[in-house]
Order: structure tokens, then sequence, then C-alpha cells
């Protein structure tokens, strides 16, 4: 089965509710619009009624099923607020929250999953990366045992899948960062339906050269390891070591991971994103993402570049990791 037929199984039996805050953009508004006539999500969109259906007249879309909230005349709030200025504890006031919420249309979307009114929450078609990522981290929050968020991408090719984190996030991870990057990283393969070999790439392979670098590599395999020793986790391994099994036999003969590794933790964004890229662009990979993980609900960034196919497919990796929280 192909990824994305095992998710759309995985979410048409639950639809869960996922907040558009972008309601203005026609690629919003199309695959909200595709989402629902195909079953898969409850679409939430954001924005004022009128220009909605603006955008959407001028771009041939019907609107007409979807639902539509005006944060301007929302009727719940205040129950917004309250929870706003609760769950900052002390740095807004009852006006500062009210105000936010009302002009910052993220704030709006991600105050909607924090209060349970959705199950999660897609933005970032006419946004920064930071617009969608800053209300998230404040209202949402990590998950226990972790202090950040990071970024994967399922790289995909015919049957192969793979994950590369972090890519999109974290600049210079230490290796604390890096080993709850590898035990989020993990369970989001496993919602992903690959079950995760994780490998811990460097420059050196188990001690063949010695660095700072590789160090804080090695620590961060310890700490991975002792947190989660149910997993397959694995480093420091160079990428060849990781990846072919004849290089494995002879690098690391011992690693239950070496040579079949299918999830790549990057010692920093600079190699994740350069890595992501070189498999996309050299190997013909589909790259999806950034998945954003170790939030306690799923909020995940397009890229302002980004299609209506896009929005489609990441709206639908949203509303699997909702399902997936909620199993």
């Amino acid at each position: 089965m192909q990824l994305f037929e095992m998710l759309e199984t995985k979410v048409k039996a639950h639809q869960p509710s996922i907040v558009f805050p972008e309601g203005i953009d026609a690629r919003v508004l199309g695959a909200a619009v595709r989402l629902k006539k195909d079953g898969l999500v409850t679409p939430v969109v954001i924005g004022p009624r009128v220009k909605i259906e603006e955008t959407a007249s001028a771009n041939g879309i019907d609107v007409t099923d979807l639902e539509t909230i005006d944060p301007a005349s929302y009727d719940a709030m205040e129950e917004l607020v309250a929870s706003f200025v609760e769950r900052r504890k002390g740095k807004a006031t009852e006006e500062q929250a009210r105000e936010v919420i009302l002009k910052d249309v993220n704030t709006f979307g991600t105050m909607l999953v924090h209060t349970g009114k959705a199950a999660g929450l897609v933005s970032g078609a006419m946004h920064a990366t930071g617009d969608t990522v800053r209300p998230a981290l404040q209202i949402i929050k990590m998950q226990e045992g972790y202090k950040k968020t990071s970024g994967v991408f399922i790289m995909v090719r015919d049957d192969e899948q793979y994950v590369f984190a972090d890519c999109a996030i974290n600049i210079a991870p230490d290796a604390n960062d890096l080993a709850e990057n590898a035990i989020a990283s993990a369970k989001t393969a496993k919602t992903f339906g690959i079950e995760p070999k994780v490998a811990l790439l460097s420059f050196s392979t188990k001690g063949s050269a010695k660095s700072p670098e590789t160090e804080r590599v090695v620590e961060a395999t310890r700490l991975a390891k002792e947190r989660a020793p149910e997993l397959a986790i694995d480093g420091e391994l160079q990428f060849d070591a990781a990846f072919v099994p004849s290089v494995a036999k002879s690098k690391a003969p011992e690693s239950d991971v070496a040579g079949q590794a299918n999830v790549f933790i990057f010692p920093s964004l600079e190699s994740g994103n350069i890595g992501y890229k070189i498999a996309q662009r050299l190997g013909g990979f589909e790259a999806i993402g950034p998945i954003l993980q170790g939030l306690n609900k799923p909020v995940n960034d397009l890229s302002r570049g980004c299609n209506e196919e896009d929005v489609y497919k990441l709206a639908i990796i949203t509303a699997a990791q909702a399902v997936e929280a909620n199993a």
C-alpha cells in the first residue's frame, strides 16, 4: 500500500477537524474543498465569509459546504481569551489576549486546537514559518519529555520511504536536542507505517574520528538509548555505514541499525537541509514536509511556494498525527 493510501485509510474513519487559518488563499480553499469531498478531514476555514467567497468565486471554487469562522464574530471568543491568559501565565492581560487572537489568524486557529475545537492546524501558505510555529510553542507547547520541536521530511520514491530530521527548525542542536529528535522521529515513522531503525549521522563511524562534533553525536546516542531502550537506535554512523549493508559489515558489524537504517538524524540543520535536498533533486525522492513533531497537538507549516496538492497532503498528514495521538 502506498504511503498516502495508508494515511487516507487511517484518517477516513475519524475525519478529524483541521484548521486552515489562511482562508482567503485559493490554494487552501481548493484543498479544503477536496478534503471534505473525499471524506478525509473536516476542514475549518478561518476568515471573513465574504472574503472567502470572493476568493472562491474568482478561482472557480465552490465553498458552499465549507465551515468557516470569522474571528470578529466568533461567539466563543471570551472562552478563547480566558484560555489564552491562563496558558500564557501572566504574560498577557485579557485585553492583550483578545487583541492578538482577533488580529492574528494563526493564534486564533491555534486556540481552536488548544481548546479542543479542532484536532490540528495547517498554515504557512501566506505566512513565514515563525508565524505558524510561535503560537504553537506558546499555547499548545511541547509534550512531556521534549524541550524543542523539530522538523522531519518523509522521503518517498516508489516503495521506498525514509525519515530525515531535523531539516527545518534547530540550527545547532546539542546532544539532548539530537536525542529528543531521534525518539520523536521514531514515533513519527510509526505514524507513517515505517518500523523505525534510527541512525544518528556523523562524519565518523564508531570512533573512526574524534572531535567535539562526533562526541556530541555519541552522547546523543547514549541519551536516546537510555530514554527509549525499546527503539532500535545507533550512532555515530556515517551515511554509508547506516544505509549500505556491505559497508555496515565492515564499519559497524555489531550494530543492529547499520546497513538497514530508515530514520536518519542529521547532526545540524545545515547538514539536514542539504541532505534532504540532495535526495530530492539528485535522487528523485518526493520530500513531504516539514512535519513538526513533539508538540502536544499537531501543527504543521507549509512553504509559501506551496501548491494546492501540498496543502492537501500536509492536511492528511496532520490528520494522521491527530488520529495517532488519540489512539
